[in-house]
């Protein structure tokens, strides 16, 4: 008889490169990817404005993830840092921080957001995840999926989950040349892989909607030189462009300014008993 046993979880993030996650590790295994084909040196080198470096690790996406701010503008500028755990970053008018604490084995992002009463944003945390062509993404019921820049960039596909406009969302390989973005009308997700499950959810204490975001590239991007990469991506909004973003789908600062959100993460693994 088998049983799940929590592991305990550390995170390792790097201020000075965007506030980015680079490390989310159990004593047996790292969940996240890092992309073998970007030079450590070309994240290092990254400038405000600069087009996305696929580096790998958890990206902090704030005030969208695509649009005319490619994965936003916080990702790419440094962050700074004040008690433990604490970190901050600005974007225009907007300012966000983030407070990260483990206790118990329980990885925990509890974040803020300050700026213009009513202002509209978007807030991923862009996790590439280190997982086999066997491993697959678990969520409660048949949700409401948007599939974004599909079947043509700019265009979007409704459907439910696990659908991705003709591939499954829920199975993460083997690599079949198809490249998929969706929103999901979740709060949680488990990723299997073999023994080993991560489970991630969030909330808020107000209206804003939240979603997730799949990234489900198994080869089929970037054209020409494609390559394996899987996003997912707890998310405050439902939509991947500010811009598109109606009312509904973005979160909106409150009449103090202000809005908050959390996401936690904890790890499993059978033990026979």
């Amino acid at each position: 008889m088998s049983m799940a046993a929590a592991r305990p979880l550390t995170v390792r993030t790097d201020p000075a490169l965007g506030g980015r996650w680079t490390s989310l590790a159990t004593p047996e295994r790292e969940w996240l990817w890092r992309n073998p084909r970007v030079p450590a040196a070309d994240r290092v080198a990254v400038a405000p404005g600069d087009p996305f470096v696929d580096a790998g690790g958890a990206e902090e996406c704030f005030p969208t993830i695509n649009g005319p701010s490619d994965h936003g503008e916080v990702w790419s500028r440094p962050w700074t840092t004040g008690a433990p755990g604490v970190a901050r970053a600005r974007a225009g008018a907007l300012a966000l921080t983030r407070r990260l604490t483990t206790h118990d084995g329980v990885v925990r992002a509890d974040y803020t957001v300050d700026g213009p009463p009513g202002a509209g944003v978007l807030h991923a945390v862009h996790m590439l995840l280190d997982v086999g062509p066997d491993a697959r993404l678990e969520v409660p019921g048949r949700p409401d999926v948007l599939v974004v820049e599909w079947p043509e960039p700019g265009a979007t596909t409704a459907t439910t989950w696990p659908d991705g406009g003709g591939v499954p969302l829920d199975a993460l390989g083997p690599d079949d040349g198809t490249a998929r973005c969706a929103v999901v009308a979740t709060d949680r997700v488990d990723v299997v892989d073999g023994a080993d499950r991560l489970s991630l959810r969030w909330g808020t204490p107000g209206p804003a909607p939240l979603s997730l975001v799949v990234w489900r590239n198994l080869g089929g991007w970037p054209e020409g030189s494609p390559y394996r990469s899987i996003g997912v991506e707890p998310l405050l909004g439902a939509e991947t462009n500010l811009d598109r973003a109606g009312r509904d789908r973005s979160a909106r600062l409150d009449g103090r300014g202000r809005l908050a959100w959390w996401l936690e993460a904890t790890a499993s693994r059978p033990v026979t008993a």
